[in-house]
């Protein structure tokens, strides 16, 4: 299943450095992992906010949420989840 998942990021200003710093790096080594086995398909950055709109191609609700609560900054994030399905008039094979 297709889902469009918005995250806007809302770090505590108290954080310390250096914890944050370590959230970012585990944050981004498990993204790139789900890159890579291709249930997150997209991530793009949103201009101007700590946010992010990414494409997530996983089994269920459930998958997704399983992935979302795992990653290191969920605790500050805001989530907004959309599912999708294939448009009748794309072109693209690949959209299930």
């Amino acid at each position: 299943m297709l889902f469009k998942v918005e995250m806007d990021v809302n770090v505590p200003l108290d954080l310390e450095p250096a914890k944050f710093e370590a959230l970012k790096a585990a944050e981004r080594a498990y993204s790139q992992e789900l890159q890579q086995s291709g249930q997150w398909r997209h991530i793009w950055r949103v201009v101007g906010r700590y946010s992010n709109v990414s494409i997530f191609d996983v089994a269920d609700n459930g998958a997704l949420h399983d992935i979302l609560t795992a990653l290191p900054l969920y605790p500050f994030m805001t989530i907004r989840v959309t599912a999708l399905c294939r448009h009748p008039s794309s072109i693209r094979d690949d959209d299930r």
